[in-house]
């Protein structure tokens, strides 16, 4: 019975006798304690802040997209990002028709133009999106009230998320009602506003009829447009109809589901900049000095405490033993400095959304994937400080 009990331990005797060491360890050192806190609170805010802002990079450059309600899309094959677009021929539209179960295929189309702030003259680039605006292809907060207005000629709507360099647009409709505004040379009367975002692409946005767009980009060529949004009848087999169009259209066109453009889009982000690597360097970086800061507290504490460790290990106590005490220290270690660098994250996560008007914000999974990326690594660090153990000598008691 003796025997069966030394080699099945109950569970108290596995983990929070270790527990209760490490924590009497770390709170013996106060200023010890504090400094692996400080830390490990250090690492968590860097860590969360670069995922934090790679996060909205890619929400926020991909939201025009992702607002959009249609099944499929038709994009240049050059086209690397949608602030940028190459253009393709208007009749690719008209030919996805041959297929029955194709509804709608609507000509979307992109551009950058100067706007005139109204309210102080500056000029500032804005992200034109032009689209028949009854077609029912974009899902944006605000836009279904105004599509009586914007069928009126020079007529927009303004995002209302922009940044504050545009102007209070806001203010201004809300005071005097629809107004004029320059953009590109010519005036245009903004009837509303709508919900897009600021992004690292465009930092404002304005909306407005397939005609309006014309009006303002008279260069473009009337034959061609930026993007096509087809809609599929109820019930239809939405990768059979990929397949089918792919097949009657020619290379000049790319079809893409939405998800797969919304994918297209951030994978621009993700590799074709330096945007994506220099966030994840700095995640990685912050974790690394977060892990030797970690590992120097626990290579310390273990050094101060060779002897009490000598002598556990006289009373019999295994190195295994030892070795769930140093862990346990990490795994306090982690929360213990998690929990400020959390809150302090959410803090600086309003601030800086409020300054930068980028879609930053806490979310569950984000949470959860930063305490593992933290945990993992104060237990690195507690395997390399365990090694210390092995100078715990019982021998060297006496």
């Amino acid at each position: 019975m003796e025997a069966s009990h030394q080699t099945s331990p109950r569970p108290a005797e596995f983990f929070l006798l270790p527990l209760r060491l490490a924590w009497r360890q770390l709170r013996a050192e106060k200023a010890r304690l504090f400094s692996a806190i400080a830390g490990v609170m250090f690492a968590c805010v860097l860590v969360f802040m670069q995922l934090g802002f790679r996060a909205a990079l890619f929400q926020s450059t991909t939201a025009l997209l992702a607002s959009m309600r249609a099944d499929i899309f038709l994009m240049h094959p050059l086209t690397t990002a949608s602030f940028r677009p190459e253009t393709l021929p208007r009749v690719r539209a008209s030919q996805t028709f041959a297929l029955p179960e194709v509804r709608a295929a609507v000509p979307v189309y992109l551009a950058q133009a100067v706007w005139r702030n109204p309210e102080n003259g500056t000029r500032r680039p804005v992200q034109l999106v032009g689209f028949d605006t009854e077609a029912g292809v974009m899902d944006l907060p605000g836009l279904a009230p105004l599509i009586e207005a914007l069928k009126r000629p020079d007529t927009i709507a303004f995002d209302r998320r922009s940044r504050p360099e545009f102007g209070d647009v806001g203010k201004i409709l809300a005071e005097q009602g629809p107004f004029k505004v320059q953009v590109a040379n010519k005036q245009m009367e903004v009837v509303g506003l709508v919900d897009i975002g600021a992004s690292f692409g465009a930092d404002g946005n304005i909306v407005m009829s397939e005609l309006n767009f014309r009006r303002i980009a008279r260069e473009r060529i009337a034959n061609t447009v930026d993007l096509v949004a087809i809609k599929l009848a109820p019930g239809s087999d939405l990768n059979a109809a990929v397949a089918r169009l792919r097949a009657l259209l020619p290379g000049d066109v790319m079809v893409l589901a939405q998800p797969d453009l919304v994918a297209h889009e951030r994978a621009y982000w993700e590799n074709a900049t330096p945007i994506g690597f220099i966030f994840a360097f700095g995640s990685l970086m912050g974790l690394i000095v977060g892990m030797v800061i970690v590992y120097q507290i626990l290579f310390s504490d273990i050094a101060s405490h060779l002897k009490e460790y000598a002598t556990l290990k006289a009373m019999g106590y295994s190195n295994a033993y030892l070795g769930r005490t140093v862990l346990s220290a990490a795994l306090l270690l982690a929360v213990l400095g998690f929990v400020p660098g959390m809150l302090f994250s959410a803090f600086l996560y309003d601030v800086v959304g409020k300054a930068t008007f980028l879609p930053m914000g806490m979310d569950v999974e984000r949470t959860l994937f930063i305490f593992l990326l933290i945990f993992g690594m104060c237990a690195s660090a507690g395997m390399l400080a365990m090694r210390k153990l092995r100078d715990a000598n019982p021998a060297d008691m006496f």
